[in-house]
């Protein structure tokens, strides 16, 4: 619609960081899935002892979801932290 002036955009991520400063990780992102995972698992294991097998399931799959979060914002992190360390 408008012209951007030949430059394509690549995120929609602001990310407001001091001139001369390196953007830090944010490992809060993972220890979030982390606790949504631990979480998840625990409403599971209620669910199931209570009866509710169709809730049980979708808490189990919420579990597998952000576990793999989890897992993905560690590894994006700790790969981060090794860039950043070699700069």
């Amino acid at each position: 619609m408008g012209d951007t002036g030949g430059t394509a955009v690549s995120s929609c991520r602001f990310v407001h960081v001091a001139p001369g400063a390196t953007p830090m990780p944010r490992p809060r992102l993972a220890l979030y899935a982390f606790v949504v995972c631990v979480l998840s698992v625990v409403a599971a294991v209620v669910s199931f002892v209570e009866g509710t097998w169709g809730l049980g399931i979708v808490w189990v799959l919420l579990a597998g979801l952000s576990s793999n979060m989890c897992w993905y914002y560690y590894k994006r992190t700790k790969a981060e932290r090794g860039h950043s360390a070699t700069r």
